[in-house]
């Protein structure tokens, strides 16, 4: 527990003490195996293909930036966290918007898939409801915070690559 006051998000440890740092230790840490493995597969699933389409050092830098705003939301709104899911979910909110019409499959049910501008929102809503009904601490509104950072970095990028984004919409119909 003394070891989580150092490399965990709490709003406490940034309002009192000035852990700033937890901010970024805490995307690099999570509460199971299952809460890593599924924020690796999305992160292999959605990041590789987001990687490629804006590059690997904007990709890097947008994760990284994505996990400390969702880490801000989270601080305001919630009590302590720890897990990449506030990043994870900004990539999932810039597919989202950049190629809504491609399809996305979750692990769990291959045989089902849904274009992402149903799967990501869906999956989000999900997780919040889930959350409701059983005590297992899910982060909503590190989810939420980081899905807006996405939607966020794509008005960056629509204004920036309107040519780009038009030509990746074509290919993904």
């Amino acid at each position: 527990v003394t070891i989580c006051r150092y490399i965990a998000l709490q709003p406490v440890g940034i309002f009192q003490n000035f852990y700033l740092w937890t901010f970024l230790t805490s995307m690099f840490m999570h509460g199971s195996f299952a809460h890593l493995f599924i924020n690796m597969f999305v992160l292999i699933s959605l990041g590789s293909l987001m990687e490629r389409i804006i590059g690997r050092k904007r990709f890097a830098l947008f994760y990284i930036i994505s996990g400390i705003f969702a880490g801000i939301f989270y601080v305001f709104l919630d009590s302590y966290a720890v897990g990449a899911s506030g990043a994870i979910f900004a990539i999932a909110g810039l597919f989202v918007i950049l190629i809504p019409k491609a399809r996305f499959t979750i692990i769990f049910f291959p045989f089902f898939s849904l274009p992402g501008y149903v799967m990501i929102p869906l999956v989000l809503v999900l997780t919040w409801v889930i959350s409701l009904l059983a005590p297992i601490g899910i982060g909503n509104t590190a989810h939420l915070g980081g899905f807006l950072g996405g939607l966020i970095y794509w008005l960056y990028l629509r204004r920036k690559y309107r040519r780009k984004i038009k030509l990746l919409n074509k290919y993904f119909k």
